[in-house]
């Protein structure tokens, strides 16, 4: 089985825009998000989806409705909410200023910044050292979230058939997280865009990505 999947990150929200920790927190897309979906929406409008998948996180429910409303096959297109698609979840640190937060997890390893964290233990360890740092222990570490994510395509595979072409509207990190592990040399250590699109190929045991973060023509 082979299914073609379009995955856009959701767009630009009120906590994004303030610079807040965002993962299982919510917060309603700002007049930009809204542009950032419509603008996903029209360059996605001549694919024939199958079905739909989403988070179930009301900013990426709300940016599939908007892509799938500009689609002129959109009353056949099946939805579908997972939480098993969610961004990652930070625990005590939801909705903290995001650079106070990485100012906080990098002193375990002496950095002050999410980019030197990031540049050098990489996304994976990055979620352990934010579990660790959580005053709650209630943050996702790596293996919890990808067991989470992994049985969220195990239920997209599910629901599809071989040749369905899908949308999939997802989070920034989660989506950079699926890239890292898949096609490492796409991960060149930039943010995931708002409503910018990456292309998977999911087969009946891996994945495979052709790009990503694109928001030119598909």
């Amino acid at each position: 089985m082979a299914v073609t999947a379009y995955l856009v990150r959701h767009g630009q929200t009120y906590l994004n825009l303030y610079n807040r920790v965002q993962g299982w927190i919510d917060s309603p897309l700002t007049e930009k998000g809204i542009a950032d979906a419509k603008g996903a929406g029209e360059r996605l409008k001549n694919i024939d989806f199958t079905a739909s998948f989403s988070s179930d996180s009301g900013r990426a429910i709300d940016t599939a409705k908007l892509i799938l409303k500009a689609n002129p096959h959109n009353m056949n297109i099946v939805s579908y909410q997972y939480p098993e698609l969610r961004e990652q979840f930070h625990g005590y640190f939801e909705g903290s200023d995001l650079s106070q937060m990485w100012q906080f997890v990098g002193v375990q390893v002496q950095k002050t910044t999410e980019k030197e964290v990031l540049n050098d233990f990489g996304l994976e360890r990055a979620r352990d050292l934010i579990q660790r740092a959580d005053l709650y222990n209630n943050a996702e570490n790596n293996a919890m979230f990808w067991e989470r994510l992994n049985y969220g395509f195990e239920k997209i595979r599910q629901n599809t058939k071989d040749g369905d072409t899908i949308l999939i509207v997802s989070h920034g990190m989660t989506i950079r997280s699926i890239v890292d592990r898949y096609a490492p040399k796409l991960d060149v250590g930039e943010a995931t865009a708002n409503g910018s699109v990456t292309k998977l190929l999911i087969d009946d045991d891996d994945i495979s990505v052709e790009y990503f973060n694109n928001l030119g023509e598909v």
